[in-house]
């Protein structure tokens, strides 16, 4: 698991820092039996991997701002502020002042990184700066000493999520929880989004070494690499890693990706590791190699290679040990690629599914140690919040918000036991309003039906494989992404392994969430990280769908989804591009 490396088949995948959205190539031939592994994602982590996202540059303009000068013109200037979970505001960034202006258009573009995962509350005030600052860097004017003039807020995802990537807000004046009497508009504030150029433009690169040196005693090296860039304060971060292959001193990898913008630009220096892997992520170094995208340029359309070294221990005066390992450039390609973000502007979905464990494992919901129990001060349980993390941040990419939601393990009233019902109760349709609507349907069931058994996951599956066919047999542009919250082992592994490869060929990832103390290692076959999914019939899995977390292996704090979320713009693109479906 994890959002930072390639799968086993894939070859490649972005991982890191200041990355554009790249889709995981996959190739269903051999990959030298290595690949995507947890202990190669320790290591990356271990050095400063953050997770991947986009720079979208904001453009301000405003009309019908209220006029605060007597004998001209409000001078406006906007600042943009993030707010936090607490209501606490960060400044970001101020435009200029435009003078003697109601409708202004301001100069000033302000660059954020665009998180999928993450809700990125954005806060724009709007201000009248006196003529007497004018000529003062607007950085340092305080702003208790401007006139007011009113204040917008929205997420990141609302703008980006438009059709035109353009969003127009009502500027108000006054607090809008304290009624229509004290919350006044005074304009209207647009925010144009538009992602950054360097986010679409990737370099493709085919790299192989030869005459490794052996790093085990009784067979040969497995060898890697890891590409890396070192910030402004020296930091060393992961952008990508090739996969695993074993015992070969002379390794030719599959493809990596890596976007300009990851780097920075094709001059910027980057370190090329290569190590042999142990499967205890204690990895041995073999050699790296310091080069730019420009130095690699030159390898590839020379021919030539450049030596791997061993870096001079720290505070000594020796030279680095330059080795008779080499590095080839076997193909250097640059492209543009469609990202998440053009998908998003041409009127692509994603639509949000939950699924929802009642089996008797869980506990009396009415008692207190229940993983059901609803706390009356109105702490949510682990279900809840599971719910809320996914269902605060996917909201915004679903138009209508009507989720279908589901429960299994349970015994409705004078019924059988179901493995897929709808949480609504009803028998006619699954969709409810709302994330609200999501709540109040699981604190209703917990209410109306039994909790039995066994844990079966296949149904629900099905039944989410069902609707993203029809939508996709009706010519929808939308993607789904089924929740299971469960607290158990599955018993139906086989069965649910072989509605998940049928459901990879679909517009369909499913996340799993673990709650309680379960033993979780079948979670760990479906997260097919270390070997793609073959049904009975013995047909692979086209692409990797399912993403695992037990909820205890989340640090307080933390989104319980949020590394979960963060590998859906690269599946959502693996799916587009394996389709070949074009961003309209």
């Amino acid at each position: 698991m994890g959002n930072c490396c390639s799968e086993e088949k894939g070859g490649h995948s972005a991982v890191g820092g200041n990355g554009a959205y790249v889709a995981n190539r996959n190739n269903n031939g051999g990959g030298g039996g290595g690949g995507h592994n947890e202990a190669v994602d320790a290591l990356l982590k271990s050095r400063g991997y953050q997770g991947l996202y986009s720079h979208v540059q904001l453009s301000l303009s405003a009309t019908g701002l209220r006029d605060r000068d007597v004998l001209s013109k409000s001078d406006p200037m906007v600042v943009i502020y993030s707010k936090g979970r607490d209501g606490s505001l960060q400044e970001l960034a101020r435009t200029e002042v435009v003078p003697n202006s109601l409708n202004p258009k301001w100069i000033t573009k302000y660059t954020i990184a665009y998180h999928f995962e993450t809700v990125q509350n954005l806060v724009f005030r709007v201000c009248d700066i006196d003529t007497q600052y004018h000529n003062q860097d607007v950085k340092i004017l305080k702003l208790e000493e401007q006139d007011f003039l009113g204040e917008a807020s929205c997420t990141l995802s609302e703008i980006v999520t438009k059709s035109n990537g353009s969003l127009t807000l009502d500027l108000i004046r006054g607090e809008q929880s304290s009624g229509p009497t004290h919350a006044q508009k005074s304009g209207k504030l647009t925010v144009c989004a538009e992602e950054s150029v360097a986010s679409k433009t990737t370099v493709e690169l085919k790299l192989r070494c030869s005459e490794l040196v052996s790093k085990d005693l009784f067979s040969k090296s497995d060898p890697f690499l890891v590409i890396s860039k070192t910030t402004e304060c020296g930091m060393v971060v992961p952008i990508c890693k090739t996969e695993v292959i074993k015992d070969d001193h002379s390794p030719n990898w599959k493809p990596v990706s890596i976007s300009i913008q990851q780097v920075g630009s094709k001059d910027s220096p980057l370190t090329i590791e290569c190590y042999d892997f142990n499967s205890n992520g204690k990895h041995d170094l073999i050699g790296k190699v310091q080069k730019s995208l420009a130095d690699l340029k030159v390898l590839h359309s020379t021919g030539s290679s450049a030596n791997l070294f061993i870096p001079a221990a720290v505070g000594q005066n020796s030279q680095n040990k330059v080795l008779k390992s080499q590095l080839f450039v076997e193909s250097f390609f640059e492209k543009t690629q469609h990202t998440f973000l053009d998908y998003l502007a041409g009127g692509c979905e994603l639509n949000f599914m939950v699924a929802i464990d009642f089996t008797a494992s869980n506990g009396n919901p009415r008692l207190p140690d229940s993983l059901h129990y609803i706390d009356p001060s109105g702490r949510p349980n682990d279900y809840q919040r599971a719910i809320l993390d996914a269902g605060e941040v996917l909201q915004f990419y679903d138009k209508d918000r009507r989720y279908p939601a589901w429960g299994f393990g349970a015994r409705p009233i004078d019924g059988p036991v179901s493995h897929c019902f709808n949480l609504n109760g009803s028998s006619d349709y699954c969709e409810v309003e709302g994330i609200q609507g999501i709540m109040t349907a699981y604190m209703g069931a917990l209410f109306n039906v039994s909790l039995a058994g066994p844990t079966i996951f296949g149904p629900v599956v099905t039944s989410a494989a069902n609707i993203a066919n029809q939508s996709l047999m009706k010519g929808e542009r939308k993607y789904f992404v089924l929740l299971i919250i469960t607290d158990g082992v599955i018993t139906d592994l086989q069965e649910t392994m072989d509605a998940i490869v049928h459901a990879a060929d679909l517009p369909l990832s499913i996340l799993i969430v673990g709650v309680g103390g379960a033993d979780y290692k079948e979670m760990e076959i479906l997260d097919a990280d270390k070997q793609r999914l073959e049904s009975t019939r013995g047909r692979v899995a086209v692409r990797d769908i399912v993403q695992f977390v037990p909820y205890r292996d989340v640090q307080s704090g933390d989104s319980v989804l949020q590394s979960l979320l963060a590998e859906l713009p690269s599946q959502f693109l693996e799916y587009m591009r394996l389709k070949r479906i074009q961003p309209t």
